[in-house]
């Protein structure tokens, strides 16, 4: 079986669409070792982040094993992750402009 996604890590709570994914579509992820099925709650652009869990408010978002940032309000299994619902802590590093 083809996959749509791809997650690297087994800890990782969101997946990269490997072509663009439309709302509604069962979408097959490769996670770590494991392949998920989710359904993808909006379109998905090429290169996007899906969520392969409800991610809370606050939690942190964690592609290729390392946290990218934190999420500003709920994401639930299967919406689009991007700057609309996720704050990156690169940009609030004191110091940075």
């Amino acid at each position: 079986m083809k996959w749509q996604a791809t997650a690297l890590q087994a800890t990782d709570n969101v997946a990269t669409a490997l072509r663009p994914i439309a709302a509604g579509e069962s979408v097959s992820v490769l996670h770590g070792a494991s392949l998920v099925e989710i359904t993808a709650l909006e379109a998905i652009p090429l290169c996007h982040k899906i969520a392969l869990t409800d991610i809370r408010e606050g939690d942190a978002v964690l592609k290729y094993g390392q946290c990218i940032g934190d999420a500003v309000g709920p994401i639930a299994r299967g919406a689009m992750v991007h700057t609309h619902n996720l704050r990156s802590r690169r940009a609030r590093q004191p110091g940075r402009k």
